[in-house]
């Protein structure tokens, strides 16, 4: 029997990574996914599932969907990807991380099979039917599956699942998915299924049309949740908790809703949670209002969430986020906008296949950058960043590994300053 770092490394070398090589990890079908289904029993037809894609927002989504189905006293399984610190982070039951003997099982069990299947599964593909196995053999009722990239040809997109939702579009992985909003709808789309209830997050003369004519082709109901709920705004609690006043129609309905998770984007996703969990009150679940509030106050604790607008040090106040993409990185600069800073330092990396130039140009110039790289194949150089930033007037100096560029920030920065670390979802797990 393998040691469990041997099946780790089995996983990370041995199988193609998208999170680590790129496109070259893609694949454009769901011939592997289909065939691992058949090979472990279709695990998936034995719980219930909730189906998350979206370009920003998922993972958020995700986690409070599935605490508050935790609250709700419903056995939750949740599958998100990519991890920050530990690959066990991806599968979790009632906010507990798969075990070790679990990981090692399920792939020695597939290796074995996979002597007659000759399969040659992609990493995400392994793991989401470990997921999938897992869930079944922890009698879960209900997982929350987030996408992991784009939709219709995602390997999480076997599930018939009780409601579909899809947080936002806007530009990201234009390479695979299409250089329009209306094509990366398109192929988050795909995700709507016949009589399966759909959530938009966001409503968009840009994408809002495809959308509405894939529910009508699959005769489905289809909701804009950003037109049924409004947060009015949100505002740091003594606790360190983010409060909302949320609106349905115009009228009040969640006076003083806290959350735990902070960053002012959360107000952009609440809706999105919100609307989804009507349509599951509408099929039959029990969310009550109550049920609602925990879940939402204790999405860290039920989930392990991590890396969004994420505190990790005073004095400087030193933050962490995962935003990585053009709209993702405009909320974290309104973010660091809204924060009480002195001076700011930036710690920031990115990956080689994004466009640097859309992101450079909404940072702002008024802080000291320390460009830097993940430990990645992926990972853009830190000098070919900085020579794009300068472009923008944004001014640093470039840092081998992302640990001493957060010390080098730290040494240069005051108790009053603000120092912020992100640009890439690797950075941030360095960090963590």
């Amino acid at each position: 029997m393998k040691t469990y770092p041997e099946i780790l490394d089995f996983l990370y070398s041995q199988l193609p990574m998208f999170q680590r090589t790129g496109s070259a990890a893609y694949k454009d079908n769901l011939d592997n996914t289909i065939r691992l289904d058949e090979m472990f029993g279709y695990p998936h037809h034995h719980f219930k599932t909730i189906h998350v894609a979206g370009t920003n927002g998922k993972g958020s989504v995700s986690h409070i969907l599935a605490s508050v189905l935790h609250e709700a006293g419903y056995k939750t399984g949740l599958y998100t990807s990519p991890h920050l610190k530990d690959f066990r982070e991806r599968i979790r039951v009632n906010g507990e991380m798969i075990s070790e003997d679990a990981v090692v099982r399920f792939t020695e069990q597939f290796l074995a099979k996979n002597e007659i299947a000759k399969l040659e599964p992609s990493f995400f593909e392994l793991t989401m039917s470990m997921a999938f196995d897992y869930f079944r053999a922890s009698k879960v009722d209900v997982a929350v599956i987030e996408v992991g990239l784009g939709g219709r040809l995602d390997s999480t997109n076997v599930i018939t699942p009780e409601v579909s939702v899809i947080t936002n579009i806007s530009f990201d992985h234009q390479a695979l998915l299409g250089n329009t909003l209306a094509k990366i709808a398109a192929e988050k789309a795909g995700i709507i299924k016949k009589n399966v209830p759909v959530v938009i997050g966001e409503s968009s003369p840009e994408t809002s049309f495809v959308f509405q004519q894939t529910a009508e082709k699959v005769q489905t109901q289809l909701s804009f949740a950003d037109q049924e709920y409004h947060a009015d705004y949100s505002m740091m609690t003594i606790d360190g908790k983010q409060s909302m006043n949320i609106r349905k129609n115009g009228e009040l309905v969640y006076p003083d809703l806290k959350l735990d998770l902070l960053g002012i984007y959360q107000r952009h996703n609440m809706p999105t949670v919100l609307k989804t969990i009507d349509i599951l009150n509408e099929k039959g679940w029990k969310l009550t209002e109550d049920m609602v509030r925990r879940g939402l106050d204790h999405t860290i604790r039920n989930t392990g969430l991590m890396g969004r607008w994420q505190i990790i040090g005073h004095n400087p106040l030193t933050v962490c986020d995962t935003g990585h993409n053009q709209a993702g990185i405009k909320l974290v600069v309104e973010q660091i906008k809204q924060t009480a800073w002195k001076e700011l330092h930036i710690v920031i990396g990115m990956v080689n296949d994004k466009d640097h130039d859309e992101v450079l140009a909404l940072l702002p110039t008024n802080a000291r950058y320390y460009f830097t790289k993940a430990a990645i194949p992926r990972a853009a150089e830190p000098e070919e960043l900085a020579a794009k930033a300068a472009k923008f007037g944004l001014k640093g100096n470039c840092y081998p590994t992302v640990r001493q560029a957060l010390s080098d920030a730290l040494a240069n920065s005051g108790k009053n300053d603000l120092v912020f670390i992100g640009g890439s979802t690797f950075v941030v797990a360095e960090i963590l």
